[in-house]
């Protein structure tokens, strides 16, 4: 049985613009990206702010009930990371106390100095793990998550990071989530999704990859857990981390050098607030006064009165 739900490589949007959520498996393809995002963040050795400008639109999809008394805070959260030479790619969310946003993909060329957004936010997504087999070819697995997880995903790169395309596992979508993936060469791989007990089959389904995940067939079901990532002391540790740090109330990068960690870069986990827009022009109060003005008839001339003169 093979499925395949391709999209094309998507251009990122600013990080203050994000789009609607995705349909993974009607969406058509874009143009890839001809030349890479400029850097959004600077790292300057303190905790950096991701930008984040919170809409009216945000608010009413998410169901958030938001005041300028009291504001709704938006946080990022990074769930992994993986390094190819110089170039850090980390990943995650951005989410409310109770929703998921958009998703995040960060990355940075020059060991942590600058950062970009190399692919577009998509609302109501999380990205979950990330793989590098070599220097070109790296997977990034992702699903829906509002209102439940579904429509799992993979962000394939062939060229180091610098840029990525979605590749859905099902064209037709459904609930579920990709618990695993690990690839064995740059073609070969398998993954579990798990269907969180959404349907009448088995919850735990295995899928293997002959073309780097560009389609994926299933292989077998079952009720029991499966695995097809290695023991991490089957492979290689990376020497990097992500840790929380509770002092500067960040996400630290750091990289391990002899027995110490160091912070190579910070991401602030509070990075804004959702709250209604100020109206910097307020309507005047009514009034009796007000009431009893005639409209005006043109924006050049002033309204003739239908007042009549005040006694003397």
């Amino acid at each position: 049985m093979l499925f395949t739900g391709a999209m094309g490589a998507q251009a990122p949007r600013p990080p203050d613009q994000p789009r609607s959520e995705p349909a993974l498996a009607k969406s058509e393809p874009v143009p890839p990206v001809n030349e890479p995002p400029q850097p959004v963040l600077r790292n300057t050795g303190k905790p950096m702010l991701l930008p984040f400008a919170c809409t009216e639109d945000d608010m009413q999809w998410a169901g958030m009930s938001c005041s300028e008394e009291e504001p709704c805070p938006v946080y990022l959260e990074i769930s992994d990371l993986d390094t190819v030479g110089n170039r850090i790619v980390v990943l995650g969310n951005i989410h409310s106390e109770a929703t998921t946003l958009y998703s995040v993909l960060l990355s940075s060329d020059d060991a942590g100095e600058t950062w970009r957004e190399p692919y577009e936010r998509m609302r109501g997504i999380a990205l979950d793990h990330l793989q590098f087999i070599d220097f070109q070819n790296g997977w990034i697995s992702g699903a829906t998550r509002v209102p439940v997880s579904r429509d799992p995903f993979l962000l394939i790169t062939s060229d180091g990071g610098r840029s990525w395309r979605l590749r859905a596992v099902n064209g037709e979508g459904g609930e579920g989530t990709i618990l695993q993936f690990w690839f064995q060469t740059p073609k070969t791989g398998a993954m579990v999704i798990d269907r969180m007990e959404s349907t009448d089959s088995s919850r735990y389904e295995l899928y293997e990859t002959p073309n780097g995940g560009e389609t994926w067939m299933i292989r077998r079901t079952s009720e029991q857990p499966i695995s097809v990532r290695p023991p991490a002391s089957e492979h290689a540790e990376s020497g990097w981390r992500i840790r929380a740090d509770a002092r500067s109330k960040a996400f630290a990068i750091e990289k391990k050098e002899a027995e110490r960690w160091n912070t190579e870069a910070s991401f602030l986990v509070h990075i804004g607030n959702c709250k209604p827009a100020a109206n910097p022009t307020p309507a005047p109060p009514e009034s009796p006064e007000n009431e009893r003005q005639a409209p005006a008839l043109a924006p050049s001339r002033k309204p003739p009165s239908l007042k009549r003169p005040a006694p003397q």
